[in-house]
């Protein structure tokens, strides 16, 4: 009997050991509440608990990646999107995430969704394809601020996926041909302006100087002669011929 009780005794002995220690990694943190009310937070490393007494919630404080769902959204200009984000955080105070709200993870899951669909159905479709950067520092700057009181830095907040109807699509995809035709013939009538202004400027010089233009009349000849062409009918320039003229009028 006396071997059994020793026994017993051993057995509660380590039972209550064993709930007095808990050891804590570097990114954890140990709430400790003793007969209900907060002690504060303990660790990293070992941590003491009176049995019975103590009640520890361990928090940890690495930065949590939490996908946003897909949300149903009008924007301003009264177009039905589907959007979803990302959101990062992390729990800079332990002692609040566990005290001020009840399940913090779940209620910044909730924040975030109503602050996506709130912030997104202010802004219009262009706004939202071309100014993503400025409206995801919107989106974390909100949310950031209705999550600090529970302990929680809301660092980056990036929307994913921008999900379009069909009929949209088709309209973008038109609207986006129509602004490269625009950008193709501006384009295009930039370069004859520019080419009839270098044409002019030639004419000019090539003008004031008569040989030149025979010089360009040969060269022409010459470009046109490369080519495998079996007849080839060019006309003679009368100015060609007025060396010859003057001089036969000399003799």
């Amino acid at each position: 009997m006396a071997g059994a009780g020793l026994l017993t005794v051993i057995i509660i002995a380590i039972f209550i050991l064993a709930n007095a220690i808990r050891i804590l990694r570097e990114y954890e943190r140990g709430i400790i509440f003793r007969l209900g009310r907060l002690v504060g937070a303990k660790g990293p490393g070992l941590v003491l608990l009176i049995p019975i007494v103590d009640r520890m919630v361990k928090v940890s404080l690495r930065v949590v990646t939490m996908d946003v769902p897909a949300q149903d959204v009008i924007t301003r200009d009264n177009v039905s999107v589907k959007v979803n984000a990302v959101i990062y955080f992390r729990v800079i105070d332990a002692s609040k995430a566990i005290v001020e709200v009840e399940d913090f993870l779940y209620a910044t899951s909730m924040i975030s969704q109503t602050t996506l669909r709130s912030v997104l159905g202010q802004v219009e479709l262009d706004d939202l394809l071309a100014q993503r950067e400025k409206i995801n520092q919107e989106l974390q700057k909100i949310i950031d601020l209705h999550t600090a009181p529970w302990g929680i830095k809301v660092s980056v907040v990036e929307v994913k996926n921008v999900d379009l109807p069909q009929e949209m699509q088709r309209a973008i995809a038109r609207q986006a041909e129509a602004e490269r035709e625009r950008r193709a013939k501006i384009i295009h009538a930039e370069g004859e302006l520019q080419a009839s202004e270098k044409l002019a400027a030639a004419g000019e010089v090539i003008g004031k100087t008569p040989t030149g233009i025979q010089l360009r009349f040969l060269q022409t000849l010459t470009e046109v002669a490369t080519e495998k062409n079996s007849t080839i009918i060019f006309p003679v320039p009368i100015d060609l011929f007025t060396p010859f003229i003057k001089k036969m009028a000399e003799k």
